[in-house]
This record gives structure tokens, sequence and C-alpha cells, in this order.
């Protein structure tokens, strides 16, 4: 789109060029070194034929001697010759291993407790307890935050950019951890519960979803391993998605490539919905799932999320304020803080809230950065 080409071209020119000046002189340090080894067996061969011809002329040399010093100077050549290319494979293998090393030891920031125990949501209550948190080099985003989210309520998370609304729900997901306070799901600590019992608990629809390169089949199933092919097909449905998956010349056997790029965009959060349904969790976080859907799909896909939410905790970020109307309550984030905290209606008819200036101020119900205001 920028016409750029020459520039990438001379950026990747300049980084790799460390690269090939090396790989040159390794090239040419064999090349050199073969050299001096051919030269080297020739002379050696040489030598030995020397006095092999002398000896025979004086006696001491018969044919048998010939065959046996020749031959056993072609095998020191050759073991001579493996025993250097090893050594060049050697090199190039130890340089790749510990590249590879560097990676596969890097300890995880994020560790279960020696001690940790599975999740067990019975209701699905969610509790900020005086929790703080900044990210690293960065200000304290979150001080001494307490919130309340009981069970089966939906809750909307609304604010500009940057006010902590992901952050909130990455650290309900445990994505990081908090430097002061404690959160709690039914009362249990999720610091000190193991982290593939929190995430299994909770279903996620992100704004950007990741799809595997694998079929829709196996990408929609991984929701919940275990479904059965009826079961996938009815969540698709639910999604709104087997619409658009009969029609593809390998219907639910179709991949869908590398992060689903053969898909578009509304199709891959289709997916990430019936996922979501698939899953069952108690608890729902949707990041907004609905942002690349057009206004039809949208309508039925918002029927199938309120289907979805019912009985469970769920929480919602949007910038489409239109979306959270049937939320229980609506959390105002503000750099960290929440400074509004109501259902959509308490919110309006509060005078100078943030809220309000934010419903009036939107176009169509879409909420755009502080900045464009």
């Amino acid at each position: 789109l920028f016409a750029r080409s020459n520039k990438e071209a001379s950026v990747v020119d300049s980084s790799c060029g460390y690269a090939v000046k090396a790989e040159q002189k390794l090239k040419w340090t064999h090349l050199w070194l073969w050299a001096y080894f051919g030269y080297s067996v020739v002379a050696v061969q040489g030598v030995g034929l020397y006095f092999l011809l002398k000896g025979r002329q004086e006696g001491w040399i018969t044919p048998g001697d010939f065959v046996v010093v020749l031959g056993i100077n072609f095998e020191i050549a050759y073991c001579l010759r493996d025993l250097t290319k090893d050594f060049s494979k050697f090199s190039q293998l130890w340089g790749r291993i510990s590249q590879a090393l560097t990676t596969i030891q890097i300890t995880p920031e994020i560790l279960d407790a020696p001690d940790a125990k599975p999740l067990v949501v019975t209701q699905g209550r969610i509790i900020f307890d005086k929790v703080k948190f900044h990210y690293k080099g960065a200000r304290p985003l979150f001080e001494n935050k307490s919130v309340i989210i009981e069970p089966g309520q939906k809750v909307g998370l609304v604010g500009y950019s940057g006010g902590g609304k992901s952050t909130f729900v990455n650290l309900v997901l445990r994505m990081y951890d908090i430097t002061g306070g404690k959160i709690t799901i039914d009362g249990q600590d999720i610091s000190k519960v193991t982290q593939e019992s929190l995430r299994g608990s909770i279903a996620t629809i992100p704004q950007d979803p990741s799809l595997f390169h694998r079929s829709i089949m196996e990408n929609i199933r991984y929701g919940r391993i275990e479904a059965s092919d009826e079961e996938v097909i009815q969540a698709a449905k639910r999604a709104h998605a087997h619409e658009f998956i009969i029609n593809l010349p390998d219907k639910y056997d179709s991949l869908v490539g590398e992060r689903g790029v053969k898909l578009s965009g509304g199709q891959r959060q289709r997916i990430a919905i019936a996922r979501a349904i698939l899953k069952g969790s108690p608890i729902l976080m949707l990041d907004e799932a609905t942002s690349q859907l057009d206004s039809i799909t949208k309508k039925y896909i918002q029927e199938g999320l309120q289907e979805l939410m019912h009985g469970k905790t769920t929480i919602v970020i949007a910038h489409r304020l239109s979306t959270l109307m049937n939320m229980d309550r609506i959390l105002v984030f503000e750099r960290g803080k929440i400074v509004e905290d109501g259902s959509h209606y308490q919110l309006l008819t509060s005078q100078g809230g943030l809220y309000k200036s934010l419903w009036e101020a939107q176009v169509g119900g879409f909420l755009g950065d502080k900045e464009s205001i």
C-alpha cells in the first residue's frame, strides 16, 4: 500500500549482510581446506610411492606391500576427509542447537503455584479485592481496585482506549500476575488454582480470533475436544456460521489457512463464537465479538449470544454502546479507574456522566478514540 519494496529490500540486505559475509567466509575456508587436503594426499601418496619403488628395486618390498601401504593411505585420507566434514557440520548444528535452546529454556512468567488445585466454579462470582497492577516500566494502572461481579450477571466494560478494559479481562484469565490484592472466583484465589482449570472454566471470544491451520470442524471442536460432529454443527448453526460453511468446497473439512487467512474477518469471528458456544463454560468473556459482522448477521448473532449468556457470568467489552443496552450492569473505565457503575438507563439519566457524554458523542452507537470526540 505504501510502495516501499526498495526500502524493505535494503532493510533485509543490511540485516542479512552479516550472515552472508559469515557464510562466505566459511565457504572460502572450506575451499582452501579441501585444496590443502587434496594436495597433501597427493604429496603423501607420492612420497609413499617413491619409497615403495625404491624398496622394490632393493628387493625388500613385495607387490603385496604396494597394495597394503597405498590402501592404508587412501583409508586414512578418507577418514580425515569425513572427520573434517563432521567438524564443519558440527559447528553449524552447534549454532542451531544453541539458538533453539535459548528459546526453549525461557521460563514462563506465569507459573502455577506448587500446591495449585483445579478451579471449581459453582456460581461464577468474580471479586477484585484491592487489586494493584501495572505493566513493566509503566505507571500503575489499577490501584486498590475492588469490584464484585455477581453470579449470572451480564457486565459491560466501556471507556476510551487504554482505560483498562482489556487488562481487566486479562487479569481474570491470569495472563498477567497482579502486584497486590487478589482476584477470586467463587472464593478461590485464581493465583492458587491451575491455569488449565481457570481458562477451561472461561469461554473467550476475542476481537481478532486466531484459528489453527486445520479444518473448520477441528477449529470449532477445539472448544470441547470430545464433542461429536453433530454437536459441532449445532454450535455452528447457533453462531450462524453453518450457512457459509456448507457453501465451501469441502464444507466442514475445509482448511482455513494459517491464523484463518482463507476466511474473512466476519467468518473467523463466527467460528470463534461457535467454538465458545460449544465450550459451554460457566463464565463468558466477549471482546468486541461482533465488530466484524454486517448488521443483519450481527442481529442474529446477538440473539444467539443473549441465549448463550443466560445463566452465565458474562463480561463484555464493547465500543459500540448500543450492544450493551441489555447488560445488567456497565462499568465505565477511565485511566484504570471505574468512574461509573450502573445499568444503561441509570447511566444515561446521570448528570454530567462520562457514559452519557460518550453515548451522545458516538455515531451509530460506535465509540471512537478520545481524541476524535
